[in-house]
């Protein structure tokens, strides 16, 4: 599981210093953005991911990691929301969001080595192709649940589900770094 943590340290410092970037040359816009915009984000990244994988055509000249690096990123922003709620204005340094965002990371991190542990690293066996189904199935529920205004009976909330479509979009870019 050492090389897991290593890899997933590989992928989010890309992560990471694409978000560092981005806030340099945009700032803390999608602040104002709401948790459905950010899930709606979410689901054109991961249809699009789907659409590479099954299309034989493409015409637009980028693949499926820097789809996965926006999910990953976009889930990071929805979980920064979450804790600090949509504002009418811009409010985070790039230093205050790259905190947050560091903080997010690592909780999921921490939770994709608890489950890695318990699960025996299974990811390692599954496609990358059903790494996205399951990311796009997270995302129907994540709609789900914010039809229900957030509300559930018996299952995890929306930040789990989040934190699951970070930690499957990180397996599908260790696959795709790994060629398979």
């Amino acid at each position: 599981m050492q090389d897991t943590s290593k890899q997933y340290d590989a992928v989010i410092a890309k992560c990471r210093a694409l978000y560092v970037n981005k806030m340099s040359d945009y700032g803390s816009a999608w602040r104002i953005l709401r948790l459905p915009s950010l899930t709606d984000q979410i689901f054109i990244k991961a249809q699009r991911i789907r659409g590479l994988q099954q299309n034989e055509v493409r015409k637009v000249d980028e693949g499926e990691v820097s789809e996965f690096i926006g999910i990953i990123n976009y889930c990071a922003m929805a979980l920064i929301q979450i804790e600090k709620g949509v504002v009418e204005q811009p409010d985070l340094s790039t230093e205050e969001a790259t905190k947050l965002y560091d903080e997010k990371i690592a909780v999921t991190k921490q939770l994709m080595l608890d489950k890695n542990h318990d699960y025996g690293e299974a990811w390692r066996d599954m496609r990358v192709s059903s790494l996205t189904d399951l990311i796009l199935q997270k995302l129907l529920r994540v709609k789900q649940i914010e039809d229900n205004a957030g509300k559930t009976i018996v299952s995890e909330g929306i930040d789990a589900n989040y934190q699951d479509m970070i930690n499957y979009a990180v397996f599908a870019l260790i696959h795709l770094n790994e060629g398979n």
